[in-house]
């Protein structure tokens, strides 16, 4: 690019790489997605259609961006995962969160057609998502992290499943609903749930008690712990390497698990998440 006396503009631009070495959280959140939902009659307390659309977008996010290591989801929003060894975009925050929120959104406008067939987008009525990213300095952060998603998705479905079968089938009012509800604790609404409607709480599909887990799938190892030390330096790895190890990962097919993630468990199976490295490729019989 020819130079100009204009170019001394340039230097008002802050630089925004984040720390080398940390895990990096992009967390997506829907804007005025409560609107959205009463504009196009989202079911409640669950819609599975909007689920699995949330679900499909992030999909095509994890199958056009290598890099990431694991998403998990609910409701309106989605977590995005990079390793510490990630070095997309030399790390800068404000490529990585636009890449990921307009992919995202991309995608979501794109598939709405398929989980809504009978209802299409109208303006001024479009979806929209906000972006963050954070940093998180060890595997155990990034774990807890994932845990209190998972946490907060069983605590809020919980209650918004007792709130609106109190408001649909009981008959009352929302703000008779919010008021029985202040101060309960999960014993509470399950036996609310139970003598009430009848619903026992643990039968409840589990993508709505556990949200939505995506990852790549290669074939699960023994539950076998590998322990982390927390902050040691990542491995350098050639150009060739890496772009190898992109190959590998664009081979892996991309999967929707609900299952449970605070349990080590899930992690001891899938080390290539916490690796960093490509798993083994699941075999076709």
């Amino acid at each position: 690019m020819a130079n100009s006396k204009y170019e001394y503009v340039k230097a008002f631009e802050q630089p925004d790489i984040l720390l080398p070495n940390t895990w990096i959280v992009v967390r997506i959140d829907g804007r005025g997605f409560h609107k959205l939902s009463d504009r196009y009659c989202f079911k409640k307390p669950n819609d599975r259609r909007a689920l699995d659309l949330m679900n499909a977008a992030a999909v095509e996010v994890l199958k056009d961006l290598p890099e990431l290591a694991i998403a998990y989801g609910v409701s309106d929003e989605y977590s995005f995962v990079f390793h510490p060894s990630c070095e997309l975009f030399e790390r800068r925050s404000a490529k990585l969160v636009t890449t990921i929120v307009s992919t995202f959104t991309a995608h979501y406008i794109f598939l709405w057609g398929q989980y809504f067939q009978d209802t299409p987008l109208q303006s001024p009525y479009l979806p929209s998502f906000d972006g963050r990213a954070v940093m998180y300095p060890s595997t155990r952060n990034i774990r807890d992290y994932m845990s209190w998603r998972q946490v907060d998705c069983h605590i809020n479905n919980l209650y918004n499943t007792t709130f609106w079968m109190m408001v649909l089938r009981g008959g009352m009012s929302n703000t008779d609903a919010e008021q029985e509800l202040k101060g309960t604790v999960s014993a509470d609404k399950n036996e609310i749930l139970f003598k009430r409607f009848g619903i026992n709480y643990n039968n409840e599909e589990e993508i709505y008690k556990k949200g939505s887990i995506v990852s790549r799938q290669y074939q699960l190892e023994e539950a076998n712990p590998s322990p982390v030390e927390e902050g040691a330096p990542q491995e350098k790895t050639s150009k060739t390497q890496q772009e190898k190890a992109r190959k590998l990962r664009r081979k892996a097919p991309v999967v929707v698990e609900h299952v449970d993630i605070i349990k080590d468990e899930f992690w001891e199976k899938r080390p290539w998440i916490i690796s960093g490295k490509p798993g083994k490729l699941v075999v076709e019989a």
